[in-house]
C-alpha cells in the first residue's frame, strides 16, 4: 500500500472550489423560459376547457367524432369528441366538450335535437347542413338544476321550455292518430301543436301532452271540449247531410281541436296540467257534456234496421236523448208479456239537452215525471229520418187511446220504456188489411163482367174500323181530293168579290151616294109619315079642320 501523498490533489481541490464559483451560463434560460410557457399553456387550455357532456342517441345517422358541432342559434357552443355504443348495444353513446360559455346552459330542461335536411307538413328544413353536415341543437332550458347528461331527440321542440302558454294532459281511447307536432286549431286557426303522445298499457289509453300558445291559451276553459279532427268530415246520417271541412295541414295530417259547447257557460280558465278527455269528434265532445241522464230500455218488436248507436231520441222534433247501444244485453231474460222475441235496444233521456244545468238537474223528479207521462199514454216508436240511407231514429209521442194502460217493467235492472209499432209496421199492416180484403172478393162475378166488357169493346172497335175504312174510301174519292182546289177557287172569287166592295172601289163609292141619296129621301118623306100618322085622313083632304060641305042640287044652267 502506498502512502505517499498524491502530487495532483491539490489542484483538483483548486479546480473544484473554481466551479462552485463559476456564475450560471445564460445558455440554461431559454429552455427554462420554454417549459414555463408551456407549463402556462398547459394550464390555460385546461382552464379554459368547457364541461365534458354525455349524450344518448337511438341512431349516430350524420354524427362524426371530432366534426360534428354543438350549436345554438346558430353560434358553435361545442363539438362531440367521441362516438360509441352503450353497454346493452341499444343506444349511441356521445361524449361532447363544450365551451365554457355554454356552462350555464346546462340544466336538466335543456334540449338537444339532430339539425339535419327533413321533409315535413311545415314546409323543408335544415337544407343547410347538406354541405356542411349534421350538427347537434341546444335550446336551453330555465331550470336551476344543473346536469351533464341528455337524450338527443330526433325533431326540434315544438315550443321552447320559456315559450308563454299553457301546456295541458288530454286522454283518448286507442286509435287516436295524433303524432308529435300535429297541430292544435280552435275554428280553423292554428294555436299550438302536440308535444307528446305515449301509450299506456294499463289503462289501455293514450296520453298526449299538447302547447297553446299565449295569448290562445285564455280560450281553454273547465268547460272545453277536445275533439280530433280529420281535415274533412262528411255524414249521411237520420239528421240529414253534414259536410266538415278543416285546415289544409288537418286535412293531411288530422290535428286536435277544441270549444265550448253552447248548451254549456264559458267557465274559468284552466290550469296548467289540466287533464281533459280527447273525443272521437264534435259530435261525440257535445255527446260528453250531456253527463247526468236517465236510462231505459226499448223492447222492439219491429226491426231495428237502420237504428244505430249515438242515433236521437226525439219528442215533437226536439231531440232530448240519445240510443246508447243496439242492441243492449240481447241474452237477458225478458218479461213474459208477449211471446214473440223483442230486440232490447237501450237509450238515454238527457234532461241537459233542454237547458237544464247539472246543478239543479234532479234525475229523481225527472223519472217520476216520465211515470206519470207513461200513463197519460208517452210511447215511443221507431221512425225513419232519412229516405236515403234509411236511418231510423226513436220517436216519443202521446197516445190518449193508450192512458192508464202501463204496466211497469224492468229488464236487466233498467226500467222498460213502453213501446209503440212505428210507421213501417203499421204500413206493412196495412198492406196485408188490404190484401186481405182482395182475398175476400168474390173474382168471379168481376172476372165476367169484365169479359162482357171487352166482346163489347171488341164490337165498338170493330166499328171503329169500319167507321175508318169508309173515311179513307171517302178520302181517297177524286171528288174529294178536289175539293181543296174548288174551295180555294172559291175563297179567290170572294176575295175579288170583297175587293171590289173596298173603299176605293167604284161600286163602293155608287152605293155610297145611293145610300146618301136614300137617307135624303127618308128624311123629306119624314114629315109626310109624320103627318099621316097624326091623321090618316090627311092623304084625301087637305084640311081636317075645315066645315062640313053642305050638299045641293046641281044648278041647271039651261033654264031661263
Amino acid at each position: 500500500m502506498n502512502d505517499t501523498p498524491r502530487d495532483d490533489a491539490p489542484e483538483e481541490a483548486h479546480r473544484a472550489r473554481a466551479t462552485r464559483q463559476a456564475p450560471l451560463s445564460p445558455i440554461w434560460v431559454v429552455p427554462i423560459v420554454a417549459l414555463l410557457i408551456g407549463a402556462w399553456l398547459v394550464y390555460d387550455t385546461y382552464m379554459s376547457r368547457g364541461p365534458l357532456i354525455t349524450l344518448t342517441m337511438e341512431s349516430a345517422d350524420g354524427i362524426e367524432a371530432g366534426s360534428t358541432l354543438i350549436k345554438t342559434r346558430n353560434v358553435e357552443i361545442g363539438r362531440v369528441e367521441s362516438v360509441t355504443l352503450s353497454e346493452d348495444l341499444s343506444r349511441v353513446v356521445l361524449k361532447a366538450r363544450m365551451t365554457p360559455e355554454a356552462t350555464p346552459m346546462l340544466v336538466e330542461d335543456s334540449y338537444f335535437w339532430v339539425v339535419k335536411p327533413r321533409i315535413g307538413r311545415e314546409g323543408i328544413s335544415g337544407l343547410n347542413t347538406v354541405l356542411s353536415g349534421a350538427y347537434l341543437q341546444l335550446e336551453p332550458g330555465e331550470s336551476e338544476e344543473e346536469a351533464r347528461t341528455f337524450d338527443v331527440q330526433e325533431k326540434p321542440p315544438v315550443a321552447p321550455p320559456g315559450a308563454e302558454g299553457l301546456r295541458i294532459n288530454l286522454l283518448s281511447r286507442v286509435g287516436s292518430s295524433l303524432n308529435v307536432g300535429d297541430p292544435v286549431t280552435y275554428q280553423g286557426f292554428t294555436v299550438g301543436r302536440v308535444e307528446e303522445a305515449t301509450f299506456d298499457v294499463e289503462t289501455r289509453r293514450m296520453h298526449h301532452r299538447i302547447f297553446i300558445e299565449s295569448p290562445y291559451h285564455r280560450l281553454v276553459t273547465t268547460n272545453t271540449r277536445f275533439w280530433t279532427t280529420s281535415g274533412i268530415d262528411l255524414r249521411l246520417d237520420s239528421e240529414g247531410v253534414r259536410a266538415r271541412l278543416e285546415s289544409l295541414e288537418a286535412m293531411l295530417a288530422g290535428g286536435v281541436t277544441f270549444g265550448v259547447p253552447e248548451e254549456l257557460p264559458r267557465g274559468v280558465i284552466a290550469d296548467p296540467d289540466t287533464t281533459f278527455t280527447l273525443y272521437a269528434d264534435e259530435d261525440s265532445a257535445r255527446e260528453g257534456t250531456f253527463d247526468r241522464y236517465l236510462e231505459y230500455v226499448l223492447l222492439i218488436e219491429d226491426t231495428v234496421r237502420g237504428l244505430g248507436r249515438g242515433a236521437p231520441v226525439e219528442f215533437r222534433g226536439v231531440r232530448i236523448g240519445t240510443v246508447a247501444s243496439v242492441p243492449w244485453n240481447f241474452t237477458a231474460p225478458q218479461p213474459d208479456r208477449d211471446a214473440r222475441l223483442a230486440i232490447p235496444v237501450l237509450i238515454r233521456i238527457e234532461p241537459q239537452r233542454l237547458g237544464i244545468d247539472s246543478q239543479t238537474l234532479d234525475l229523481d223528479a225527472w223519472r217520476e215525471r216520465f211515470d206519470r207521462l207513461f200513463q197519460r199514454g208517452l210511447r215511443a216508436s221507431l221512425k225513419s229520418g232519412n229516405l236515403l240511407t234509411g236511418a231510423l231514429f226513436v220517436d216519443l209521442t202521446l197516445d190518449p187511446q193508450r192512458a192508464g194502460s202501463h204496466a211497469p217493467e224492468t229488464f236487466a235492472q233498467r226500467p222498460v220504456f213502453p213501446t209503440t209499432s212505428g210507421g213501417l209496421a203499421q204500413i206493412q199492416a196495412q198492406v196485408t188489411t188490404l190484401l186481405d180484403k182482395l182475398n175476400a172478393l168474390e173474382v168471379e162475378p168481376i172476372l165476367d163482367g169484365l169479359s162482357r166488357n171487352l166482346a163489347t169493346s171488341e164490337a165498338m172497335l170493330g166499328e171503329v174500323r169500319e167507321l175508318t175504312a169508309g173515311l179513307q174510301t171517302l178520302l181517297d174519292d177524286p171528288g174529294t181530293r178536289a175539293l181543296p182546289g174548288n174551295l180555294n177557287s172559291t175563297l179567290a172569287a170572294l176575295r175579288d168579290t170583297l175587293a171590289g166592295l173596298s173603299p176605293g172601289a167604284p161600286a163602293y163609292r155608287d152605293l155610297t151616294e145611293t145610300l146618301d141619296q136614300l137617307e135624303r129621301l127618308l128624311r123629306d118623306l119624314q114629315p109626310s109619315a109624320r103627318r099621316l100618322g097624326d091623321a090618316p085622313g090627311a092623304l084625301l083632304f087637305d084640311r081636317l079642320d075645315a066645315a062640313d060641305p053642305v050638299p045641293r042640287a046641281p044648278t041647271d044652267r039651261t033654264s031661263p
